[in-house]
C-alpha cells in the first residue's frame, strides 16, 4: 500500500503510460515474457525491459523463472496490482494499492496457519 496522504507521482505518471497498462493487462492472467508483451505493446524490448523493471521496483509485476524445451532459462512476468483507488481529499490525494498476494507466499501463509 502507498502511504495514504501523500502523492505518489512516480506512481500516477507509471500508470498514466499505455504501454504499462498493457502490460499489466496482458500479465493479469498468465505471465507473459517481454517478447510478447513487446508485440501486444507494439514497442521495441529495451522499451518493455525498462518498463518491466519500474514496474517491479513498485512491487506491481514479478517475475517468474522459466526453463524452455532446449534447456536455456528465460523470465516471464505477472502482475500483482489488483487496484488502484486515487482519492481526492480536502487535504490533497490519496492512492491506495491493493496488491496480489504471490501464490509461494499464499502457501507459505497457509502452510503457516494450518500447522501454527
Amino acid at each position: 500500500m502507498e502511504p495514504a496522504g501523500e502523492p505518489d507521482e512516480e506512481l500516477l505518471t507509471l500508470l498514466d503510460d499505455e504501454n504499462v497498462r498493457t502490460i499489466l493487462v496482458e500479465t493479469r492472467e498468465e505471465s507473459q515474457s517481454v517478447e510478447a508483451l513487446s508485440n501486444c505493446c507494439g514497442a521495441d524490448d529495451s522499451t518493455v525491459y525498462r518498463l518491466v523493471d519500474r514496474l517491479q521496483d513498485r512491487d506491481l509485476l514479478i517475475a517468474h523463472q522459466e526453463l524452455d524445451p532446449d534447456g536455456h532459462h528465460y523470465k516471464t512476468y505477472s502482475a500483482r496490482l489488483e487496484r488502484v483507488e486515487i482519492e481526492f481529499t480536502n487535504s490533497g490525494v490519496e492512492i491506495d494499492v491493493d496488491r496480489r498476494e504471490p501464490p509461494s507466499d499464499r502457501f507459505t501463509r497457509l502452510y503457516e496457519e494450518f500447522t501454527g
